[in-house]
């Protein structure tokens, strides 16, 4: 999209903002003097300030801010922001911001960007940033592979729900209903739990041979076999790649299969809990973000309707990258005020 900058008016102060999550960074080149669309795109790998060793997330923003912003319009930076997963605006000293900080001060000095500190904030801030109007407080909802609510005031998170990470937490996540789907089919596999399509789909993404999967003549030696079968093949995996079978839930719940339905409506429930512990007054903003949550999203209409009792609707952005643009231009003015 560098292309685009070609018809930017010849000296226009720019600005960069990234959002720099688990699983890739981006970061997004705009004019700084008014919200139009990007001028310049560009993404690398994961960005998570706590997770990414300093030297390889260095790699990455460089990589992803050298895409965005051509050489020659690198003088022109006048101001950064980027959104870290792992990273907070509220706790500059602590490991995630100091990383992040780091990180992102080597890249831009080794493009010849030289601009004051750059904004440095979590992925959530930056998301909650992108809704329309850039909003000061409210409140934030993720909910894609993990789960994690904030309140935020004057643009940094005050109060944390959730986001406790697979083991201990992220309930209603993408983890969390892929890990119901593999608990559905072993109960169903033993006995104890309802008959569901999400043994087949389960087992057959697992890549199971076909002589174990259910059928109408599920016999117990079947059973068992499956079970064999299943264990090792999910503990072969980091846990965190159960959240690959949410979509097998969202499908099956499509097809009206009775215990995918009740996995997204207690999915539904947990994240409402998690909003309800924010203390949220009626009509105050929610800006979710989040594969579950988006246009497509299984748990929107759930959710939707569960907050609709707490005087709340949900105001869904795609991720921080907006957001991000939005504090880096706002960084801008009021320095140059």
């Amino acid at each position: 999209m560098n292309s685009d900058l070609n018809q930017d008016s010849g000296g226009a102060e720019l600005v960069v903002g990234l959002d720099a999550g688990g699983t890739r960074t981006r970061a997004v080149l705009a004019a700084a003097a008014a919200d139009g669309r990007p001028l310049g795109e560009g993404a690398a790998g994961p960005g998570n300030a706590l997770t990414v060793p300093v030297p390889q997330l260095t790699e990455h923003l460089t990589e992803a801010v050298a895409a965005a912003v051509p050489e020659s319009a690198r003088g022109r930076v006048v101001a950064v922001a980027g959104g870290f997963a792992g990273a907070t605006a509220a706790s500059p000293d602590e490991p995630g911001h100091v990383n992040a900080r780091a990180a992102l001060a080597d890249a831009l000095r080794r493009l010849g960007i030289v601009t004051p500190s750059p904004v440095i904030c979590s992925d959530i801030e930056a998301a909650f940033a992108s809704a329309p109007g850039a909003p000061a407080d409210g409140l934030a909802l993720v909910a894609g592979t993990g789960a994690v609510a904030m309140r935020i005031t004057d643009r940094r998170a005050t109060t944390t729900v959730d986001g406790d990470g697979w083991l201990l937490g992220d309930d209603g996540s993408g983890f969390w209903i892929g890990r119901a789907a593999v608990r559905a089919a072993l109960r169903m596999a033993d006995g104890r739990g309802p008959e569901t399509v999400l043994a087949d789909a389960v087992g057959r993404a697992l890549g199971l041979p076909g002589d174990v999967l259910p059928y109408d003549d599920w016999t117990r030696a079947r059973r068992e076999a499956y079970r064999m079968h299943l264990l090792p093949a999910v503990m072969a995996e980091p846990p965190i790649r159960l959240a690959r079978f949410a979509p097998l839930v969202a499908e099956a719940a499509r097809d009206k299969d009775a215990v995918a339905e009740a996995i997204l409506d207690e999915a539904a429930d947990r994240l409402a809990e998690t909003v309800r512990a924010l203390n949220p007054q009626e009509s105050e903003r929610i800006v979710a973000t989040g594969g579950l949550l988006g246009p497509e999203g299984p748990l929107t209409t759930p959710l939707t309707s569960r907050l609709h009792t707490l005087g709340l609707t949900l105001d869904w952005v795609a991720d921080g990258c907006r957001g991000a643009v939005a504090l880096a231009r706002l960084s801008y003015g009021g320095r140059s005020r």
